[in-house]
Parts: C-alpha cells; sequence; structure tokens
C-alpha cells in the first residue's frame, strides 16, 4: 500500500511518510487511557454538521494548549476538511485531515512533539492527532481517526515517535465518517497526495469552546 505524508505544510515537500497500514494491522488496540475530568471539549461547526472534541490536558497538555490556542485566537475559523484517506477496502478505516493547510499568517509557532510513547494516547476510533512532518513541526493541522490505526502510535524503540494524539471526538464522529466518503480529486497539489484531497473541501466556519457550567455549591 502507497505510504500516506502528513504535511504541516502544503507548501514543503512531504519529509515523513506514514508506514503502511492495513486492516489486520489494527489488532487488539491497548486499553485508552482515562482521561481526567472535566476535559475542556470544543465546537468545531463544519458545513455538514458539529464536531464536539474533548481535548486532553492532562495527558497531552502541549498538544492540546496548541490546539486550543487557534481556538481562541479564532484562527480556525473559515478554514476547511481538506483530506479524506480510506484505508482498506472494507471503508472501516481511515482519517480526515482539516486545518490551516500551510497558511502562515494564521501559524504560530510550531508545537514540541508528544509521542504517543509519552503520553500513553492511541490511534483510537473517534480520536484527533497533530499532522505535521518532522516532529516537532506540527502548527495548525490536524486528523480524526476511523477505526483502530495504532500503527500510527510508532514504534516501541522510538524510531518511529509516531503522530501526537491529544483528544477524542465525543460528538459528531457521523460527520467524520461523511467526510471520508465524499469524492476526492485526481490532481492534488503533490504528487503524493493525489487521490487524497476532497474535490470540495469542507469549511469549517467556527471553532469554539464549549463553556464549562458553573460548579454546584454541596
Amino acid at each position: 500500500m502507497a505510504r500516506i505524508p502528513f504535511l504541516a505544510s502544503l507548501a514543503v515537500a512531504a519529509a515523513f511518510a506514514l508506514p503502511p497500514v492495513h486492516a489486520q494491522d489494527a489488532g487488539a488496540p491497548p486499553p485508552p487511557v482515562p482521561m481526567l475530568l472535566p476535559l475542556p471539549e470544543v465546537v468545531m461547526h463544519t458545513a455538514l454538521g458539529d464536531i464536539t472534541i474533548a481535548l486532553d490536558t492532562a495527558h497531552a497538555p502541549l498538544t492540546a494548549q496548541n490546539f486550543l490556542r487557534y481556538v481562541d485566537a479564532k484562527r480556525f475559523d473559515g478554514i476547511t476538511i481538506y483530506r479524506a484517506v480510506k484505508i482498506g477496502d472494507d471503508g472501516k478505516y481511515g482519517l480526515v485531515q482539516g486545518g490551516i493547510r500551510g497558511d502562515r499568517k494564521r501559524a504560530f509557532p510550531p508545537v514540541a512533539h508528544e509521542s504517543p510513547a509519552t503520553t500513553k494516547l492511541s490511534h483510537l476510533d473517534a480520536t484527533i492527532s497533530m499532522a505535521r512532518e518532522e516532529p516537532g513541526s506540527a502548527t495548525g493541522d490536524f486528523f480524526f481517526i476511523v477505526g483502530d490505526l495504532v500503527a500510527l502510535d510508532g514504534t516501541p524503540d522510538k524510531d518511529d515517535p509516531g503522530y501526537a494524539v491529544f483528544g477524542r471526538v465525543t460528538a459528531g464522529m457521523d460527520v467524520v465518517r461523511a467526510v471520508l466518503e465524499l469524492p476526492r480529486s485526481e490532481t492534488a497539489d503533490q504528487e503524493s497526495m493525489k487521490g487524497q484531497i476532497l474535490a470540495a473541501p469542507v469549511a469549517i466556519t467556527t471553532t469554539r469552546r464549549v463553556p464549562v457550567a458553573p460548579a454546584t455549591p454541596p
């Protein structure tokens, strides 16, 4: 199977590629790390519906806070979900990518890489992770996981540091799966991404924090 690069910027050639991932590679996923509650949540308003994401600031603080700074600065307003990759023939595995797509005016400085070996978070169904080139180059592009794709966690010897999981979709996975079924363009900005870029990217109008309900007095 062709390798799938994850680009933090489409203006630069791919420097890091995923290992080949097949449905049978998923295996028995590791037990999910319990998230400490309450976690900050954001709602991503898209043209296909809302996606609610809980950000694991407990286990992946640098990556989750990086995402939140884009939210709070409204730099995710007006971006798109632009890439969808099906893995395998049964439609049970895949990923959906969105973000600032190399817009330097929107980008903050890159965030340090938090590998799954450190955070103990895994690329399980409905998780969200950071797109990047080299470790430590992630800015404002992210991807949602459909199905358990633990091969993206990296290797135990840390030769492959994997990608930085930092949260989970708590509502709206139907929207993510709908994006995975959208038509793709046969011509993309880069050869390595042909057949993966959506013919009509899905607009993200706004992304906002979910207000935290005040604590009920005892």
